[in-house]
């Protein structure tokens, strides 16, 4: 039920301003093991400019914590209403988060870029631990992490 509000969220958000077909893509995250906490993961996407566009999902529960996703809390003002019905569980240290989201047709080829902020408890912050320009040639071509994110893959 959670993937199909996700869906539903995301879809109104990134593809209602365009008038854009959306399609499934499924997001991958397939964390190190780091030897901490969970991790906090914020999803979010940005265009061209570097300006924020939506939330896509945020793996952490409590929202004390949202302050340490630094380039995504610094987008939203901490704006929970950016994740209302798009927030999973944290992602434990050699665990793997994956996500089936409508992203708009619009967002591929045209310069927007998937961001992945990471977070452990007692551990450093990771801001835009993963940065990768959204485009049909990247799509299942897997992109290291900086720190807490072995590897990352979006698939349509």
């Amino acid at each position: 039920m959670k993937t199909l509000l996700s869906a539903l969220a995301l879809t109104t958000a990134l593809t209602a301003p365009a008038l854009a077909l959306a399609k499934p893509v499924t997001l991958t995250a397939n964390l190190n093991q780091y030897g901490g906490d969970g991790a906090y993961l914020a999803l979010y996407v940005t265009d061209a400019e570097g300006t924020y566009v939506g939330s896509l999902w945020l793996a952490g529960g409590k929202a004390k914590y949202y302050e340490h996703l630094s380039d995504w809390y610094r987008a939203t003002a901490g704006s929970t209403a950016e994740i209302n019905g798009i927030t999973g569980a944290s992602v434990g240290p050699g665990r793997q988060l994956k996500v089936t989201l409508d992203l708009a047709d619009a967002l591929f080829d045209a310069g927007y870029q998937l961001h992945i902020d990471a977070a452990v408890e007692d551990m450093r912050d990771s801001p835009s631990e993963v940065v990768v320009p959204l485009t049909s040639a990247g799509a299942g071509q897997p992109v290291q992490g900086r720190r807490y994110i072995r590897d990352c893959t979006y698939d349509m």
